[in-house]
């Protein structure tokens, strides 16, 4: 894998390696990408593909936060008697 890394960049204030992969994708999807990248919206199909998994990885982290939630709304439900009011945080 060594000899597919390349410069390290620094996106966001955390500095990372690139590594190149090899993908296949559905020859739909490609057009998809493509036209995003046509309409200027992404530089390359890396660009586009690397936003497509920032974004899938954004909606697990909320999907998760989602669940967390209402867990915790069921129990809050199940023991109110252990809730605090908004008024005693201080």
């Amino acid at each position: 894998m060594e000899q597919y890394k390349t410069i390290n960049r620094n996106v966001n204030e955390s500095v990372y390696t690139m590594v190149q992969v090899q993908l296949r994708l559905p020859e739909g999807a490609v057009r998809e990408i493509d036209k995003l990248v046509k309409s200027g919206k992404y530089r390359s199909r890396s660009e586009a593909i690397r936003a497509i998994i920032d974004i899938y990885e954004e909606r697990e982290k909320t999907r998760k936060f989602f669940e967390m939630l209402k867990k915790e709304s069921e129990d809050a439900r199940k023991h109110p008697e252990k809730l605090i009011p908004l008024k005693d945080l201080k």
